[in-house]
């Protein structure tokens, strides 16, 4: 069991709302983290196909058998979502907890919203961050090979090797979840439009270009990001265009929510591979964005994530706003520093008018500084930015 920093948020929320959802990827640790965190609650998993057979047909009698308990946790309840409507009755009643885990969120979300409104509290639960694998001390030392690990409990708790799990699970998500999204008829394509999006990593998407390449239409691109985003495969970041320049990008980025699943689409298949691979450097930024957010959501907070780029080829990597301030931060997977990863720094905060000791480079090695262009963080410290 790992130390998750989200439970502490979590133990405190379920005290004030009578149904807490928690999302989150396959396999990302959901069910660990709620059984320990409620081990008096009653467990169930829809995935079993008698308890959602039970709850699809009775759902009154289904939650009822649960009751004296006096919580029940129900495991991928997007399996049942006609279950949602019951839970609301019976929360309006005063009779029962419930924690509803879920790994889609595509599902799991429009059933929330038209019957639970009001009366949920919705988190999401991501692979382990930085931070908490250095707490369990399981964070390489090596960047290469953190990156190829990614953060999925499972490879740590097992001592999996990466190549041979994350084939595994790219197919498990294929043929579980993907065949049961309406809009998708041919799981090969899609399988290839996934590894033509580990592609792209990085970079502003253009759906008419992605889909082009891919062999399908603009719409039905923009429709499939969308279900992975749903699916935390993947998220779009979105860009900061407050008029300090008419002239900037209004498209999004993309990027992976795991760098070890993401080099698995890019068939790296080593340490070794990733540290020669094209693509290393838009993989770091990947993975030190996904960490940013991971901040955010473990804290119980909404992501605040952000770039900046103009139509003169100026860019900021990343933005975080807080309120009035804003923080933005540049990432190079280098382990040196040269003063050109500044440059698009100075002319934000020229621009921006913000103050240069609230700006950071985020590097690839391993020693924090502080310098007159900007504050320097190792990959590994990215906690000094957890308020």
């Amino acid at each position: 069991m790992y130390q998750r920093n989200i439970k502490k948020k979590l133990i405190s929320i379920a005290k004030q709302f009578p149904v807490v959802a928690l999302l989150g990827p396959r396999q990302s640790g959901k069910t660990t983290l709620v059984k320990s965190l409620f081990p008096e609650y009653a467990y169930t998993n829809l995935e079993n196909i008698n308890q959602k057979d039970l709850a699809l047909t009775d759902p009154l009698y289904f939650l009822k058998s649960y009751q004296k308990n006096g919580g029940l946790i129900i495991d991928e309840a997007q399996n049942a979502p006609e279950l949602f409507s019951q839970i609301q009755l019976s929360v309006d009643e005063n009779r029962g907890h419930y924690i509803l885990t879920g790994s889609q969120n595509f599902l799991m979300s429009e059933k929330i919203s038209q019957t639970l409104a009001g009366r949920v509290a919705i988190f999401d639960l991501l692979p382990l961050s930085i931070n908490e694998l250095k707490e369990a001390d399981l964070l390489s030392k090596d960047l290469n090979s953190a990156l190829f690990r990614g953060g999925y409990p499972r490879i740590f708790e097992k001592g999996l090797a990466p190549e041979d799990w994350y084939p595994n699970y790219i197919r498990t998500y294929l043929e579980k979840d993907v065949r049961q999204m309406k809009n998708v008829h041919d799981l090969s394509t899609f399988q290839r439009f996934l590894k033509f999006c580990a592609g792209r990593v990085g970079q502003v998407i253009n759906f008419s270009d992605l889909g082009r390449d891919c062999g399908i239409s603009y719409q039905t691109a923009k429709g499939w990001l969308s279900l992975l985003e749903a699916s935390f495969i993947l998220f779009m970041q979105p860009p900061f265009y407050k008029n300090y320049s008419k002239r900037v990008v209004k498209s999004k980025k993309l990027y992976f929510y795991d760098t070890g699943l993401l080099c698995s689409l890019l068939q790296i298949e080593s340490v070794n591979d990733l540290a020669h691979h094209y693509l290393r450097g838009n993989i770091f930024e990947s993975y030190i964005v996904s960490e940013l957010i991971k901040l955010r959501l473990n804290a119980g907070k909404r992501p605040n994530c952000y770039f900046w780029r103009d139509q003169k080829g100026n860019e900021v990597d990343c933005i975080l706003e807080r309120g009035d301030q804003l923080i933005p931060i540049e990432i190079k997977s280098s382990e040196t520093i040269t003063k050109d990863y500044f440059k698009s720094l100075r002319h934000f905060c020229e621009l921006s008018q913000t103050p240069p000791e609230n700006s950071y480079l985020i590097y690839g090695g391993d020693e924090n500084q502080i310098r007159r262009e900007a504050n320097v963080l190792s990959w590994s410290s990215l906690e000094e930015l957890s308020n």
